[in-house]
């Protein structure tokens, strides 16, 4: 599996206004931006994402996910910090 199945298949079943897949291998790293993420818990942000990621997680086809969410006031203000 590569990180653009990852994305397409989180593109499916998730509609967000942003998403960055990167990884190789088994391990991937997700940046997802939305709205909906506003006033979420980190752990139900990170449900959120696995949902659809499950069945390949339980193949092994998909080993580790760095999950990173962020609203995108959040998203925003971390890429400014990024550019500093």
């Amino acid at each position: 599996m590569d990180s653009a199945k990852v994305q397409q298949i989180l593109e499916q079943e998730l509609n967000l206004e942003e998403l960055h897949v990167k990884g190789e291998g088994s391990h991937y790293e997700v940046i997802a931006v939305d709205a909906c993420f506003d006033g979420m818990s980190r752990v139900k942000k990170q449900q959120m994402i696995y949902a659809p990621l499950m069945e390949y997680i339980k193949r092994n086809d998909i080993h580790a996910v760095s999950i990173k969410a962020f609203t995108p006031d959040e998203w925003a203000r971390d890429k400014k910090l990024m550019s500093l």
